[in-house]
């Protein structure tokens, strides 16, 4: 049975972005709950280290890191944009937080590096794919996918990198760290008009970024197909040496941020399609990033199906 590991830490839960803000602790909980509820996969979740300045150097300089942490407010909360767009808080507990769910992804490279595991899902908050290199956005501070790809390719050589985006909004982030960077191909699939404005198929990089762009009210098949074609095919030919999911669960129907239709059962289909391209060109190795997922009832389904899709076995479920 295919071992998956979980990097996750209760620091991650102390980020308060104040009432009703969407992007909050319960959407943790909610998913530690309900990989707990798993007992037919081989499941250990492990504790996520703290990341370090240098870990986080190679993507956003030290000076803008060392900003925000200058942000961090004793009591209340802080915004790291102005009025009219101030919805990325800084809380006192965000230090640590930004660090263990960047801490994931270092830990993670590690684990699918030495053998481990070859599937490894980092359980954090805050998310990381709209952080750009020099700009926290869209509830995001740190790019924890990017930092360890950088990482991957620093520490252990890896030449190609893919980054596989399903979240229903684009990682204007991601696209913006490697648009001239032809080691890592960037691949989304987003809502679009929506938040953040980015991801039209005109924006395609030096060749390594493919977005594809979908209609609001675009239902699960549709979705899928269109994964396939604009997103995975490419992936496909890319012949990544690793893959890495922005993980967000928000295109499902229940979600309140967007207007895409998925179930949670079509996380694991198109999980599934992903581990055949890692099954051919990366010896397996995923890791997994949780990003968006905004409806609980939702967010604990589609995480359970998506961990399913990681397992190799096709278990019933």
């Amino acid at each position: 049975m295919e071992k998956i590991i979980i990097y996750s830490h209760a620091d991650c839960l102390h980020k308060d972005n104040g009432p009703n803000h969407p992007e909050r602790k319960e959407r943790l909980e909610v998913v530690i709950n309900a990989i707990q509820g798993i007992n037919d996969i081989d499941i250990e979740i492990k504790s996520a280290p703290l990341a370090t300045l240098d870990h986080v150097a190679p993507v956003h300089p030290e000076a803008h890191l060392s900003d925000i942490f200058a942000m961090i407010p004793t009591s209340g909360l802080t915004s790291v944009e102005q009025e009219p767009y101030a919805d990325t808080f800084l809380c006192p507990n965000s230090k640590d937080a930004i660090l263990r769910a960047c801490g994931a992804g270092i830990a993670a490279a590690e684990c699918v590096i030495q053998g481990d595991a070859r599937r490894v899902f980092c359980a954090v908050r805050p998310p990381g794919h709209h952080a750009e290199t020099t700009r926290a956005n869209g509830f995001c501070f740190v790019n924890n996918a990017a930092v360890t790809a950088r990482y991957l390719q620093d520490k252990h050589k890896i030449k190609k990198v893919a980054i596989i985006d399903f979240d229903v909004h684009h990682g204007n982030g991601t696209q913006e760290i490697f648009y001239s960077d032809n080691s890592v191909l960037y691949g989304s699939i987003h809502e679009y008009p929506l938040f953040p404005g980015t991801g039209s198929e005109v924006e395609v990089g030096v060749g390594n970024i493919f977005n594809a762009p979908i209609s609001a009210g675009t239902n699960g098949q549709d979705f899928l197909k269109i994964f396939k074609s604009k997103v995975l095919d490419n992936v496909d030919k890319f012949q990544p040496e690793i893959i890495l999911l922005s993980a967000g669960f928000d295109a499902h129907k229940r979600d309140p941020l967007a207007n895409i239709n998925l179930e949670s059962k079509d996380y694991y289909s198109l999980t599934k399609d992903i581990v055949d391209i890692a099954n051919r060109h990366c010896q397996g190795r995923i890791i997994s990033f949780l990003e968006g997922g905004y409806d609980l009832v939702a967010l604990a389904q589609s995480v359970t199906e998506h961990l399913y899709g990681l397992q190799d076995d096709q278990l019933k479920h």
